[in-house]
């Protein structure tokens, strides 16, 4: 699956649709304007590529995704890498 550029509340009950039961790649490079719905949409991939016996892989995920992931202690759960050291 291929996030779109918007990933907000408004987009969530369609992204929801569109995610499909055997998704195992999700795409978020294009992400650039999101709020938590975007990680709550990873978190259902996950769990269900978690109920199939697979694993979900994250690609291209900006940084402002995986901070805010970071923020509701999902990070590591959803696969995204760690934050840079300052």
């Amino acid at each position: 699956m291929k996030l779109p550029a918007t990933a907000t509340l408004a987009q969530a009950n369609e992204l929801l649709r569109q995610l499909g039961e055997d998704t195992e790649v999700v795409d978020a490079s294009e992400l650039a304007d999101f709020d938590s719905s975007a990680v709550a949409l990873l978190l259902e991939a996950r769990r269900r590529a978690a109920a199939r016996g697979r694993t979900l892989r994250i690609d291209g995920a900006p940084a402002q995704l995986v901070e805010l992931a970071r923020l509701y202690g999902v990070d590591e759960l959803l696969g995204l890498p760690a934050a840079e050291a300052a």
